[in-house]
């Protein structure tokens, strides 16, 4: 079982900036050290009032490619990979100001926001932070797609992808138990990717509009377009992994449980959160 540690925050106030996947608009975002017990709570102005969004599952509005939460009208998107990093590296309390509707994409992965973490440095708080621990498993299913968690002394993930395109096909990957090693070594700089074919739908929907080879990882039907290549050979699923972290993290505590995934995607991995959320209250 996790060891009981003491909460943490950054040391001091860092940003970032770039370009948002989705909507293609520059957008800057500041990261603030925050009080015990706070979590991680997203700001942004929104008709002229600074409204408060937790990173709660409650506050997910939407999974179409990213996840987004949003109280009221007030919406952010592309949350998961800055979530992934802050829970990998065992930020449990953060202010992150936003000035757009979106987070910036950066490279495609979590890399970036990993150094920006980095850069702030952490700092050890007066207070223990609570961990939830499964007891008895859970199973969602839904046709040929799967998710399950089962207890585990620590968060130990397993997730197979299976895509009929001749660079993905199935791919499988795990992690042991997570920790700020394993996620920086296996994990982070997992990009996202998409296909060539798919990226006139994406626009019409009004998505992807800031998508390049810079921060996304493409496939046409030959292979992969980007020069660079596949920084592991099993990218695919490892970027599934960060995806799935990020999602978890919505849970609003560190997790012990063996999480298993079957062909999942963000809308999967939020019916999950939801009912750990649902646990963890009961």
């Amino acid at each position: 079982m996790l060891q009981p540690r003491c909460q943490r925050t950054i040391a001091e106030k860092v940003s970032c900036s770039g370009v948002g996947l989705h909507g293609g608009h520059a957008v800057q975002i500041t990261l603030r050290p925050e009080r015990p017990g706070r979590g991680i709570v997203f700001q942004r102005r929104f008709a002229g009032e600074l409204i408060e969004i937790p990173a709660h599952a409650e506050c997910v509005v939407s999974t179409d490619h990213a996840t987004s939460i949003a109280v009221g009208d007030a919406r952010i998107a592309t949350v998961e990979h800055l979530l992934a990093s802050l829970y990998a590296m065992q930020i449990d309390n953060v202010v992150v100001e936003v000035d757009g509707d979106e987070l910036p994409v950066l490279d495609g992965s979590a890399r970036g926001f990993v150094d920006l973490i980095d850069e702030a440095g952490a700092y050890e708080q007066d207070a223990v932070c609570d961990v939830h621990a499964v007891c008895e498993p859970i199973e969602i299913v839904e046709g040929n797609r799967r998710i399950r968690i089962d207890p585990a002394p620590v968060l130990r993930i397993s997730y197979a992808i299976d895509f009929d395109h001749s660079s993905i096909g199935r791919q499988t990957f795990e992690i042991e138990a997570l920790d700020r090693a394993a996620f920086e070594r296996d994990v982070a700089a997992a990009r996202t990717f998409g296909f060539l074919e798919d990226v006139e739908a994406l626009w019409r929907v009004g998505l992807a509009r800031g998508g390049s080879l810079a921060n996304t990882l493409v496939l046409d039907a030959e292979g992969v377009v980007n020069e660079e290549g596949l920084r592991f050979p099993d990218e695919f699923v490892r970027h599934k992994v960060l995806d799935l972290i990020g999602d978890l993290a919505l849970l609003g505590m560190p997790l012990c449980g063996h999480v298993s995934v079957e062909r999942g995607g963000h809308a999967l991995h939020q019916r999950l959160v939801r009912r750990l959320r649902l646990e963890a209250a009961g």
